[in-house]
C-alpha cells in the first residue's frame, strides 16, 4: 500500500517536473527581467581586434543585430555557431512560413523576447498578419489554422514538451515533407530553443530601433 501511494505521488508531480506534458500544453517560460545584461553586446567602438575581424566580416544587417554582436564576445563560438545557424535561416529544406512558424513557436514557449521580436519582423516580412502571430501563441488549438501548420506547431510542443515527435503529428508531416525536410523540422526548433535559452539567460537586449513585442503575463 505505501509503494502504491509512493507511485502515484511522482507520477502526479511528473508535469510539475516538466517530464510529462500537461493536458492544458507546454507551460510559457519564465524568464527574470534584467535591467541590464549579463554579457554585453560588442559594439564597433568596445571590439577587439579579433572581435572586429567577426563583425566586420557580417552582413550589415547582421552585425546591427545584438544576438550576433553578443556572440561576438566570444568569436570561436561565433565562429563555430555561424555556419549552423545560417544553414538552419537561411538555406535550410523548409519553406519560409514553415520555418517562421516554428521559431516563432519555440520563441513564444520560451517567452523569449528578442528571439520573438526578431522573427515576428521576419515573419511580417514574408506575409504572416497579426491574426497569424496570434494563433502562433495561442498554438495548434488555435482556430483557423490548416492541418499541416497544426502538425508543424503541435510538433514544437511536443519536442519542448518531451524532446519527442509522436506518431500521429509525424504522419501529418510526411505527407508534405520528405526526410531531408522532417530532419530541418527537429533541428530548426531545437537551434532556437537553444538561442531562446542564450538571450534569455544573457539578458540579451531588443536593439533601440526595434519595437518589443509584449510578452505572456499569465
Amino acid at each position: 500500500m505505501q509503494h502504491r501511494t509512493i507511485v502515484r505521488a511522482v507520477l502526479a508531480a511528473l508535469p510539475l517536473m516538466g517530464l510529462v506534458g500537461c493536458a492544458a500544453g507546454p507551460t510559457l517560460g519564465r524568464p527574470e527581467a534584467m535591467q541590464t545584461p549579463r554579457v554585453v553586446p560588442v559594439t564597433p567602438e568596445s571590439a577587439t581586434a579579433e572581435q572586429k575581424k567577426f563583425l566586420d566580416a557580417q552582413e550589415p544587417s547582421l552585425s546591427r543585430l545584438n544576438v550576433v554582436r553578443t556572440f561576438t564576445v566570444n568569436p570561436r563560438l561565433a565562429e563555430a555557431w555561424q555556419p549552423f545557424a545560417y544553414y538552419v535561416l537561411r538555406t535550410s529544406t523548409l519553406p519560409p512560413r514553415d520555418r517562421e512558424l516554428l521559431i516563432l513557436r519555440i520563441g513564444w514557449l520560451n517567452q523569449s523576447q528578442y528571439e520573438f521580436t526578431q522573427h515576428v519582423r521576419v515573419a511580417r516580412g514574408i506575409g504572416f498578419t497579426d491574426l497569424d502571430i496570434e494563433r502562433v501563441k495561442t498554438g495548434p488549438d488555435a482556430p483557423g489554422l490548416d492541418t499541416f501548420s497544426i502538425a508543424l506547431l503541435r510538433a514544437v510542443d511536443q519536442l519542448r514538451t518531451k524532446s519527442f515527435v509522436d506518431d500521429a503529428v509525424w504522419s501529418v508531416l510526411k505527407t508534405r515533407y520528405d526526410e531531408k525536410q522532417l530532419m530541418d523540422v527537429v533541428v530548426t526548433t531545437g537551434q532556437y530553443n537553444i538561442i531562446s535559452w542564450y538571450l534569455n539567460t544573457l539578458g540579451t537586449p531588443v536593439e533601440d530601433w526595434a519595437t518589443p513585442q509584449p510578452m505572456s503575463t499569465k
